[in-house]
């Protein structure tokens, strides 16, 4: 506790050096509790006080620890006025110089003071008496000081003072008026310091409300207080003619040492008018427009009253209270009769702009001709709120008085159904400021009729005829929809009149019919945010698929013609040639085409592909000889036609190439498949020498010899035995070899062959010779 800060002074005790011309306050201390109350504090006839006490220190003698003071021209905020101290008052009489001051102590505290913070004090001063005002509203401007604003004792200890009123006689609780603005905290050096450093033992603590503190004392400061607060004020409202008992009151916290005090300007408490707080836009609390709004003094009607705006005098206006309508400074001058005193207050009002809403009707169309229908009332909010996206979301009412009280709103807003024609129901929003306006919606009932819709009908117009197409609904329908309605008007699409009804679930402009060949949407037709009408509207989709239509393919031989044909019966032919007849002759390949028509418009295309054919002319043949079964014939041609081929006239393949074929000479032939015709024959040779000879005298196979060898007339062949010795040359005239060498008879055995060609090509080979 307070010990703490002795010790903390003694260790830490510093001296404080001032000038000698410092301007310190003065304090008189042999002022009676009459005359601090009458003379000092209020100084006023608007009040009728009584009963002043002052009580504190007893134990100094000559010295009390109230007085008055009186700044001598100096820093000091205030020029004269009340000072209550825990200490005697002489000892606040600057400069500050540091002391751990103390009282006594015996000298007691007070109950109400530790009944309002919960302390326990000691060496309290007190200030009190009776009050009667004759206005609404007390207040009294003050400063507390204090020598606890040192180290960092802020962070740990605090004396106690409260400014304590109630009724007179009431057995209810003090209410204290010394706490900060707009709060219950109670003003003192714990709740109001800067932020307090580490000191000593001590470890600190954030600010706390810094900015009611008024700054540390220096070597000339006009008090002997270490720091003190800002000019603070006290206020409360009061009932004029109402005696209320006030007191004042400060003490020591625990023990007498590091006094306080408190300072209250001269003449600040004095009763007062409260017009209450100004009313304006900045502060988000105008006036709504086309309000009237009273500003009372809350006064007797038997006192004198002169009101003013913008400081003209609103003659006439003699009563307590005025009923304003518009944006003004307001100022009333308040003559406290049977007294001489005079009380003022001023206060500014200002109104917001007007909220400026459209009525409006509404109308929906009737599926069943009932009169009811469904309404979605959402479709004139930017309507009614006259285009002004500030204004609050609209909230719809059947009644204007439930608008206005906000009572049974229309829950279901964007599907309300009416409960009789030309019913009104009412908008209700709010600007920013939660002023409201209304307007009305009334909802109509549209009686305009549609003349009868003829179908619209499309062809199937895809390869698959199923009845299912696409209607552009805004180039198809829309046109006959609108046809000698008034202009301005759209349209759109639903699979249903409930659809239609409700705006729910548009149809797109390309619409793909979902009921085959047939199918009824319904048109809603709009003016604006009304439906004017709903109308049926029927697709028809026409298919088209005639028999036997499918594209063809066909064969124009070389040099002749054919006629392409369809069928009679269609309404109508165009053939890509520019024909308009059933067939045509054509001489020349290519794709031809033909759309018809049938009697609903639809068309059909058939296309015929002519392939151009003839016959062939071959060209050579690639030929693989010596190879034995791997023999080989790949024809050569030309032509566009189609063909298969053969080697002898009666048997044809489709591939060019024929395999294992045997040695001889061929005639070769293609043929045109589409029926164009058979090429010129063409002459081919394969060679290949015989594998092995039986040169026996029986007449058969005793020569050995490769036919058609004479083909070749440049060709040469030399024959060898196994040893490489030569045994015979032949030319491409030669007859042969009889397997004799120098008229020897050979035995059977494998002999050798080169067959050189004239290109330089040789081809080696054996053979057997068999006795």
């Amino acid at each position: 506790m307070k010990c703490i800060k002795i010790i903390l002074f003694y260790i830490f005790i510093r001296c404080s050096i001032f000038s000698s011309t410092a301007q310190s306050i003065s304090v008189n201390d042999s002022y009676t509790a009459q005359q601090l109350v009458e003379n000092v504090l209020v100084n006023s006839s608007c009040a009728n006080i009584s009963n002043p006490i002052a009580t504190g220190d007893t134990f100094t003698a000559g010295q009390n620890s109230y007085g008055y003071f009186n700044n001598e021209g100096g820093s000091f905020p205030f020029t004269e006025g009340v000072l209550l101290s825990t200490w005697s008052s002489q000892n606040s009489i600057g400069p500050f110089v540091r002391t751990k001051g103390g009282g006594d102590p015996a000298w007691s505290g007070d109950t109400d003071l530790d009944k309002e913070l919960g302390i326990k004090t000691v060496n309290a001063t007190v200030l009190e008496f009776d009050f009667t005002p004759l206005t609404n509203f007390i207040s009294f401007d003050y400063i507390f000081a204090s020598n606890e604003y040192q180290d960092d004792f802020p962070c740990r200890y605090s004396d106690g003072f409260a400014f304590l009123i109630k009724e007179k006689g009431s057995a209810i609780n003090y209410q204290n008026l010394a706490v900060l603005a707009g709060t219950s905290t109670p003003v003192s050096s714990q709740n109001v310091h800067p932020l307090i450093l580490p000191f000593g033992v001590g470890g600190g603590c954030p600010a706390k409300n810094e900015n009611y503190f008024g700054g540390y004392s220096s070597a000339t400061s006009p008090t002997n207080y270490s720091a003190q607060t800002i000019v603070l004020n006290a206020q409360t409202n009061v009932i004029a003619g109402t005696t209320y008992h006030i007191k004042l009151v400060i003490a020591d916290d625990s023990n007498e040492y590091y006094d306080s005090a408190v300072f209250l300007k001269a003449g600040s408490f004095s009763p007062k008018i409260d017009l209450g707080p100004d009313q304006l836009l900045a502060t988000n609390n105008p006036i709504c427009f086309g309000k009237s709004y009273t500003i009372n003094t809350n006064l007797p009607a038997s006192y004198s009253y002169k009101w003013f705006k913008d400081s003209n005098e609103i003659i006439g206006e003699t009563n307590p209270s005025l009923t304003i309508t518009d944006t003004g400074n307001y100022k009333v001058e308040v003559t406290l009769s049977p007294t001489t005193c005079m009380a003022t207050d001023e206060i500014r009002i200002e109104y917001t702009p007007q909220i400026i809403l459209n009525d409006t009707t509404l109308s929906q169309c009737d599926d069943n001709n009932d009169g009811i229908s469904i309404f979605d009332l959402t479709r004139v909010d930017t309507l009614v709120k006259n285009n002004n996206p500030n204004l609050s979301t609209i909230v719809y009412y059947e009644s204007l008085v439930d608008a206005q009280t906000q009572l049974n709103p229309i829950a279901n807003s964007t599907s309300y159904q009416n409960k009789a024609i030309n019913q009104i129901v009412f908008a209700r929003t709010t600007n920013s400021f939660g002023c409201a306006n209304y307007a009305k919606v009334t909802l109509q009932i549209s009686n305009n009729s549609i003349a009868p819709q003829n179908p619209i009908s499309t062809c199937d117009g895809d390869s698959t005829q199923d009845g299912l197409y696409h209607f552009d609904l805004n180039a198809q329908v829309t046109p006959q929809v609108l046809n000698g309605l008034p202009a301005g008007l759209i349209v759109e699409y639903y699979l249903n009149t409930t659809d239609a009804i409700a705006q729910k679930n548009p149809l797109s402009n390309v619409f793909n019919n979902t009921v085959a060949n047939q199918q009824i949407i319904y048109a809603r037709i709009v003016n604006g945010s009304d439906c004017y009408a709903i109308t049926p509207e029927k697709l028809i989709v026409n298919t088209f698929n005639p028999p036997n239509f499918q594209n063809e393919k066909a064969v124009l031989c070389n040099g002749s013609s054919i006629n392409l044909v369809i069928n009679t019966g269609f309404s109508s032919y165009l053939w890509n040639t520019g024909a308009t007849t059933n067939s045509i002759n054509v001489t020349t390949s290519g794709n031809y085409s033909v759309k018809v028509t049938n009697p609903n418009g639809c068309i059909a295309t058939k296309t015929f592909e002519v392939a151009a054919s003839g016959i062939a002319t071959i060209t050579g043949a690639t030929i693989n000889d010596f190879d034995g079964n791997e023999n080989s014939v790949l024809i050569e041609y030309t032509g566009v036609g189609n063909y298969e081929f053969s080697l002898d006239g009666s048997f044809f393949q489709d591939n060019p190439l024929f395999n294992a074929v045997a040695p001889g000479d061929y005639l070769v032939y293609a043929r045109d498949k589409n029926g164009c015709g058979l090429s010129n024959p063409f002459k081919i040779y394969v060679l290949d020498y015989p594998r092995y000879f039986t040169p026996n005298g029986d007449g058969f196979n005793d020569i050995w010899e490769i036919k058609n060898l004479n083909l070749l007339p440049k060709s040469k062949i030399t024959i060898f035995d196994r040893y490489g010795k030569l045994l015979k040359e032949l030319s491409s005239t030669s007859s042969g070899w009889n397997g004799t060498f120098n008229g020897y008879t050979l035995p059977s055995d494998d002999y050798w062959f080169n067959l050189t060609f004239e290109d330089g090509r040789i081809i080696k080979g054996h053979f057997t010779l068999k006795r």
